[in-house]
């Protein structure tokens, strides 16, 4: 049984903040904005899951990720899907995921080339407590005004197709390739086991699990790490303290304690409840 809290990266963003969320230093007014909080392990690339959290004040760029076999052809460990639990979000807060209608590959990168795309994907509102699990060659884009825990496959490899007339890099050959332009389609929600946990997700990459506070033990099978996020609360894990706005790493049996109101996402690999 191991509980390790895991270390954070900042990562800094043109369409980041310097007023960040709960549990977050804010960075000096004078220094570039924070988009993105990261928790790694020692040897960061090893994981197959990655948990970050975002802070966006402005659009992020149209994008796509490739599936675990054209990231392999690429040269990478696997693909991307990756979720999002929105923490907070202003009234007029949205993510684009999916095309509003089927697009043929040709066409996505027509409206790629002329902009058009950014009025052909579903820009859904979004609130507090939304939930998104967005498989690899869903088009996407997360909008502006949202704080949010992404729980993703753990690769850095990200196909810019559209930027509203930025002059960052594209990437349209490998992200018309990767993609899969049609409307979204939410997968079916887990079914409820009888235990005292929400299942938000039950692969096919990765499982999450919510829960409150309370006295519980998990056992996860040799071989498997889980990632352990408090949304809220604080509480002891295996004699580690944890807090909101960290994050551990769990292997073997674990006995968690969480104080009364606690919120805590738990996330493993596979597509099979433990």
């Amino acid at each position: 049984m191991t509980a390790t809290l895991l270390a954070t990266k900042r990562v800094e963003k043109p369409w980041g903040r310097h007023d960040l969320w709960p549990g977050f230093p804010d960075p000096a007014a004078d220094t570039p904005p924070i988009g993105e909080v990261w928790f790694q392990t020692p040897h960061a690339g090893e994981p197959e899951l990655l948990i970050k959290y975002l802070f966006t004040s402005d659009r992020l760029s149209v994008q796509v990720h490739p599936d675990d076999a054209a990231a392999r052809a690429a040269g990478y460990p696997r693909g991307k899907d990756e979720a999002w639990l929105i923490l907070a979000a202003e009234p007029t807060s949205t993510i684009a995921i999916g095309t509003l209608a089927p697009m043929t590959k040709d066409e996505l990168r027509a409206a790629s080339l002329d902009g058009s795309i950014e009025h052909k994907l579903d820009w859904k509102p979004v609130k507090a407590g939304d939930f998104y699990y967005s498989p690899a060659g869903t088009v996407h884009a997360i909008g502006a005004g949202l704080t949010v825990i992404e729980i993703q496959q753990n690769v850095d490899l990200t196909y810019r197709l559209y930027d509203y007339g930025s002059d960052r890099e594209l990437h349209l050959d490998a992200g018309v390739a990767a993609s899969d332009p049609k409307p979204f389609v939410p997968l079916p929600t887990p079914a409820p086991d009888g235990r005292d946990h929400i299942v938000l997700a039950e692969g096919p990459k990765f499982v999450i699990e919510r829960f409150a506070g309370g006295a519980r033990d998990i056992t996860l099978p040799d071989g498997v790490t889980g990632w352990f996020v408090p949304v809220t609360g604080a509480g002891v894990v295996d004699g580690v303290a944890w807090k909101a706005g960290e994050c551990l790493t769990l292997t073997g049996t674990c006995h968690i304690d969480a104080a009364a109101g606690s919120d805590v996402l738990f996330a493993y690999p596979g597509d099979t409840r433990i």
